[in-house]
């Protein structure tokens, strides 16, 4: 066997395409609208990837900034900085922050190096990089001036510019340092008044310069001012304005401000900074040679879903400025952006919006204040986690995240992994997914998927809403919250409800995504209605299961609280524009939240699909991202691919795909299991199409190694914090009987979320390696256009078509198509009994094939149990592996790889009679009747697929059923002749 080093590799350079002079290629064209383009985003592997290089060289790249939050993430997630940490290690003398400049003073440096002729071929005007006094002391004048000073003595390269914040205080610092021939970058503004004072600032320190006979072209400044914040802040304010508001004009006026508030503020900022430059004060310094101090558009990747990603790039393109933008942005704006003058555009209307906004009561000075102050304590909790980082990297107690990702494989598949990771290195493969480059897998609509590599940042940006969310409900007496949606609207929130359990002050989170009449029973049954939220999850808005429970609830709401009260017992989560945003809007409800159109359902648990309803329930969803930011560095397009744990999971599961063992077995510790089922969504429908993929198992007991076949990949998920021994003891069995095993360790149940992420990348990248689109799923539309077709006619007709078993006995009905049914009777010899079809149904099962159950029942302790009862015999006589799926549950998440994948499975579909039924409002049919066309819609196309299938109807007494159907199945088992 051969397993993976535990230690980081030596790093290769991935190697880069000869730089290109593209004339089409918007980044570099910018420069032909006098914009220079910087870059928001500074690491380490940034410089030893030659991707720095390449961005200069192929992009134009100008300039760029410094970050402490990325800078934390690339020392806490990555073996960016291992060497060096290891080589200060015995430095206790030098205290965090000490340390944290020696590492950064470097990256500084080798950036200000390659800028160098950028810097001496614009004769100064660009080729900086910028580095931030402590924000500890931004309200301190004589502290920035000191650190100031004593950086850029430090740093020794004349294209370095120091971050000074523009506070009250910052502004005497900004004036002094320009004074002594310091370039400042004036961080952290927001107004527009402000922004005058600093660049007031910034004169009189060049006048100050001259006076003291210096050279006024050696220095230079720019004004950063941030630009989406601005939306943010605002749209949240007229959002809540807009919940109380009744007054048509009024609601127009706020709707119409909606996002534009933002760029009208820079475009008036950049007509004052057109104003002081024709000012005699400039115009005399500039004579002798002076840089004029440059508006720098900061903040500019887009934060709310429903605008266009790069329309902070796009809307703000004029002469001299800069755009400090990230990489995700830039490759946008690479890929899409459009080139016009947009600065100087509609002024007027800018005017206008600005005034609108002060008409309708909101003061945006009281906004830019808050921004401010806001800005500084963000950067100070930056600093505060990247000197922890720092501090438990001279301790040697930082562990990289790939540090925790271990495998042991066969030795050619081991061989085989390593090509396809060098292979990944040598192509810069990683580079393209970051850039969403389509051809990576078929070359189809994949681009549009892949809003989810970047969703973590945005969401940060967003984290207001979802705190104050917390907070309100934590307040108003709320007890019960009760998501309604299906796959991935709710697995993610499933996950973060078993995951972090009830917390105290927050509402319990309740998640229901059946279409079963005992199942809502029961859902309403332990809750209190008055006291309750219900959030309706639906990307698109027109998916049946929520839309129904939604028609349902909302009517039970209204016998219980009152027609005008009801509307606020409801929140909704969609992607703009959706069938269920109107519905939200028409009815008022209490609130509503926009998912990201370029995710994917079962990529959207980062997104306010899995974060709304952890809000809710009262997880730190601020600490639980800014945990999962360390595995998206880690991740990040500049870290080798051999040290890229996503790269590595990914090249593992896609080549062993290809080598029959497509059974991807995971395991994972008590405190962290419900993962699987999310696990499991992701996997069956990223892969399982076209007939190939792979086929998740998931709460499949983990027992001794004889009862498996060569056909499995198994993956433990390891709570490091609560682990379990027997666990532990199983897998190292697995391993030592030479099965394929990897070893995931999860510090923390606030590290799940560096789990979504990982696999997401991973499976995306397996994707790609088997040869498919991971973000459709054409299997299962199938299953929905069958079942619209019967509850249509059920609304016709009042009854769905007759379907006559194929055997009867003890109660239980057996159910097959004519393909099904002639191969079991040639099979079933003299025993034609239930056992007996049992019996030649698994006698069907071959060689790495799979047995699923899937049970159109209530998914209770009591059914699951028997349920897993039965799969645990097939597996252990058969040697097959299992899999339980809950209809029609299953439906929105293996039901993909059931039908798409290879055709390798064997499915037992379990259906009953409802004791209870339950009536949808304003339809003829029932809830009982929709789970029923969903089972027979599912079983149709198992079939028009050549599934081997058949169905086992239980009747009105489930528990009966089930006992009988568990014992038939005992003996078709203990009875069959080998």
């Amino acid at each position: 066997m051969i397993h993976s080093p535990t230690d980081a590799s030596t790093a290769q350079s991935e190697p880069h395409a000869e730089p290109q002079t593209d004339r089409h290629n918007p980044i570099r064209d910018l420069q032909t609208f006098g914009q220079s383009v910087w870059l928001d985003y500074l690491r380490r592997s940034l410089f030893t990837s030659g991707e720095f290089r390449r961005l200069i060289a192929e992009d134009g790249l100008r300039g760029a900034t410094s970050n402490p939050s990325i800078f934390e993430k690339a020392i806490a997630g990555s073996t960016d900085y291992l060497e060096a940490l290891q080589g200060i290690e015995r430095r206790g003398d030098l205290d965090p922050m000490a340390l944290y400049e020696a590492l950064a003073i470097r990256d500084i440096r080798d950036a200000a190096d390659l800028l160098r002729p950028v810097y001496d071929g614009t004769a100064r005007a660009d080729g900086y990089v910028s580095l931030e006094v402590s924000p500890y002391i931004a309200h301190d004048t004589a502290a920035t001036i000191d650190e100031a000073r004593r950086l850029w003595k430090a740093v020794a390269r004349e294209n370095v510019m120091i971050k000074v914040p523009a506070s009250t205080e910052g502004l005497p610092a900004i004036r002094e340092l320009t004074g002594e021939g310091i370039n400042v970058n004036i961080t952290l503004l927001f107004g527009i008044d402000r922004y005058e004072a600093v660049a007031r600032a910034y004169m009189e320190g060049l006048s100050l310069l001259v006076r003291k006979g210096g050279d006024p072209a050696g220095v230079c400044s720019v004004a950063s001012f941030f630009v989406s914040r601005i939306d943010t802040m605002i749209d949240g304010l007229i959002t809540n304005r807009l919940t109380t508001a009744t007054d048509a004009s009024l609601r127009t006026s706020l709707t119409g401000l909606l996002g534009t508030v933002a760029i009208a503020n820079a475009k008036l900022a950049y007509q004052r900074y057109l104003a002081l430059c024709r000012s005699a004060e400039w115009q005399q310094l500039a004579s002798r040679g002076a840089h004029p101090q440059r508006l720098l558009w900061a903040s500019t990747s887009t934060k709310n879903p429903r605008y266009r990603d790069v329309r902070y790039v796009e809307e703000l393109i004029g002469r001299d400025t800069v755009n400090t933008i990230t990489p995700a942005t830039l490759e946008a704006f690479r890929d899409h952006g459009r080139l016009r003058a947009s600065l100087d555009d509609n002024i007027e209307d800018a005017r206008a919006r600005l005034a609108t906004l002060e008409r309708v009561g909101i003061s945006l000075d009281a906004v830019t204040d808050r921004l401010l102050e806001d800005g500084v304590a963000l950067f100070c909790t930056a600093f505060n986690g990247l000197l922890a980082a720092v501090d438990h990297g001279r301790r040697s107690e930082i562990t990289s995240v790939l540090d925790r990702q271990s495998y042991t494989l066969p030795p050619q598949l081991a061989a085989g992994v390593s090509a396809v990771i060098a292979d990944w290195q040598r192509s810069g493969n990683v580079r393209r997914l970051w850039a969403k480059d389509a051809a990576l897998w078929t070359g189809a609509d994949e681009k549009g998927w892949l809003g989810w590599l970047n969703v973590t940042e945005d969401q940060l940006a967003h984290i207001g809403p979802l705190k104050e969310t917390a907070r309100e409900l934590s307040d108003s007496g709320v007890l019960h919250a009760v998501l309604l949606g299906m796959g991935g609207s709710s697995l993610g929130a499933e996950v973060m409800r078993r995951t972090f359990g009830r917390i105290q002050g927050f509402p319990e989170l309740h998640v229901l995504d059946s279409t079963d009449p005992a199942q809502i029973a029961a859902m309403e049954g332990a809750v209190d209605l008055r006291r309750t939220l219900f959030i309706v999850s639906s990307k698109s808005g027109t998916t049946l299961e929520p839309n129904i429970l939604l028609q349902y609830f909302l009517e039970r709401m209204r016998q219980t609280v009152g027609e005008h009260l009801a509307a606020g017992h409801f929140v909704v989560i969609t992607d703009p524009g959706s069938t269920l945003q109107g519905v939200a809007e028409r009815e008022r409800f209490r609130q509503v939240f926009f998912g990201a159109p370029d995710i994917g359902g079962r990529y959207s648990v980062l997104s306010n699909f899995g974060l709304v309803p952890a809000a809710v329930m009262g997880v730190d969803v601020a600490r639980l991202l800014d945990r999962t930011e360390l595995m998206v560095h880690s991740c990040a397009p500049s870290v080798p691919a051999d040290q890229n744990p996503a790269v590595i999971l990914g090249a593992i599961l896609g080549l062993l795909a290809g080598a029959g063992r497509d059974k991807v077995t995971l395991v994972a510790s008590p405190g962290i299991s419900s993962i699987g089922a999310w696990l499991e969504q992701l996997i069956a429908e990223s892969t399982g199409k076209r007939g190939k993929g792979l086929v998740p198992v998931t709460d499949e007991e983990i027992s001794a190694p004889d009862v498996y076949g060569d056909d499995r990949l198994f993956i433990y998920l390891r709570l490091d914090s609560a682990a379990d021994p027997s666990q532990d003891a199983a897998v190292d069995a697995l391993e030592h009987a030479a099965q394929p095993v990897v070893r995931i360790g999860v510090p923390d149940i606030y590290d799940i979320g560096q789990e979504f992420f990982r696999w997401e990348m991973a499976v995306a990248i397996a994707g790609s390696i088997i040869g498919i689109n991971p973000f459709d799923q054409p299997d299962v539309e199938a299953s929905k256009v069958a079942t619209r077709a019967l509850t249509s006619a059920f609304e016709r007709t009042g009854m769905l078509p007759a379907d006559l078993p194929i055997y009867q006995e003890s109660g239980i009905s057996l159910f097959a198509d004519a393909r099904n049914a002639d191969a079991l009777d040639s099979a079933l010899g003299e025993d034609r009994s239930l056992a007996g079809y049992l019996r030649a149904h698994l006698d069907r099962l071959e060689k790495s094939d799979y047995f699923a159950l899937l049970a159109y029942l209530a998914m209770n302790p009591t059914h699951r149990e028997a349920l897993q009862a039965i799969r645990h015999m097939v597996r252990d006589r058969k040697r097959v592996a299992t899999s339980l799926g809950f209809g029609p549950r299953f439906l929105h998440s293996t039901g993909q790889a059931y039908k798409g994948g290879p055709n390798s499975g064997v499915f037992l579909q379990i259906t009953a009679d409802d004791a209870r039924d339950i009536p949808v409002p304003g339809q003829r049919y029932s809830f009982g009747v929709v789970k029923a066309a969903e089972a027979r819609g599912d079983f149709a196309v198992l079939v028009e697929r050549e599934r081997r299938a058949l169905g086992v109807h239980l009747g009105a007494d489930v528990g009966a059923g089930l006992n009988v159907l568990r014992t038939a199945v005992a003996r078709a088992m203990d009875e069959r002749h080998d």
